[in-house]
């Protein structure tokens, strides 16, 4: 009979060290920032009117690991350089990748997004594929060639509206009427607390030659770019939900006047839990007077 004795040590070392690279994964992908994606993509399917449907299901799957691994896996692929120089790189705040990392997250990314695309490519109609597809190919040009929309100011800061466009995806995908007011203003959200976060990395970003929306305007121009469109934002929320609308201008307000108060990228770097916390404040709220709403009959 032949010898297993070191069988069962090998069985367990392969298992550690499959546990061991999805948690790297998971970790690139950045889980503190899920709540961008996959909780505007709840919200999207409940603004239908429904609080669950099943073929909405595959695309709120796809926004959880495999889309922020495509999002974050790519961005930390080509920005080695900058992330080198970042302290804040390492922690929940995102991984600090090795050069011989780079094969193995290009093909997770392509290895849990791509049975989606395909899928969604079968089973959606058009116009949904069209809008999953803008939106995956944004994030990617956000990071990588020839595009690289991180290095363009403005242009890295106005890409970053795809954020909201779960709120789009999700109605159309279940052929249901989007809420405009919602998508425009967490579009304008989005430009808003992109440019906002990016005031922290000034140093490093302009070390590397990198030229952001925040590296161009300062801390201070930065504040008010992110408070006009934070001011936009909130007139469209006032059209869907006034507390809403008056969550965000308070929050958005605080971010604002701290850094006109103190316009530093260290003032960035000490206020950037309260923007991480933003949108879990904001949407916890948002999500709550609609679920209420739901339950009363008082929507749709």
């Amino acid at each position: 009979m032949a010898d297993r004795s070191g069988a069962e040590p090998r069985t367990r070392t392969r298992t550690r060290t499959a546990w061991s690279t999805v948690s790297r994964l998971v970790h690139i992908s950045r889980p503190v920032l899920w709540i961008n994606a996959i909780g505007t993509g709840v919200v999207g399917m409940w603004l239908t009117g429904q609080l669950f449907d099943l073929q909405a299901l595959p695309i709120l799957v796809w926004l959880t690991l495999p889309f922020n691994l495509l999002i974050y896996g790519v961005n930390d692929i080509f920005d080695q350089d900058t992330d080198a120089l970042n302290s804040r790189k390492g922690s929940i705040e995102g991984a600090l990748i090795e050069p011989t990392e780079v094969r193995l997250i290009a093909w997770a990314v392509a290895v849990t997004n791509l049975p989606f695309l395909v899928y969604f490519v079968i089973a959606l109609p058009p116009l949904a594929v069209a809008v999953i597809l803008l939106y995956t190919l944004i994030f990617v040009f956000y990071s990588a060639p020839p595009l690289q929309f991180k290095r363009r100011p403005f242009l890295d800061s106005l890409s970053n509206a795809a954020y909201a466009l779960p709120l789009l995806i999700l109605p159309v995908a279940l052929r249901a009427d989007p809420v405009w007011p919602a998508v425009i203003g967490l579009m304008a959200w989005s430009v808003a607390k992109h440019a906002y976060d990016a005031v922290q990395d000034i140093e490093e970003d302009r070390a590397s030659g990198i030229t952001t929306t925040a590296v161009r305007l300062g801390p201070r121009g930065t504040a008010i770019w992110s408070g006009i469109w934070w001011l936009v934002s909130t007139a469209l929320f006032a059209l869907v939900s006034v507390p809403v609308a008056i969550v965000n201008i308070v929050l958005a307000g605080f971010l604002v006047v701290q850094l006109l108060r103190r316009p530093l990228p260290a003032t960035g770097r000490r206020l950037y839990p309260v923007s991480v916390a933003f949108p879990y404040i904001a949407g916890s709220v948002a999500s709550g007077l609609l679920l209420a709403a739901m339950f009363l009959g008082m929507y749709p």
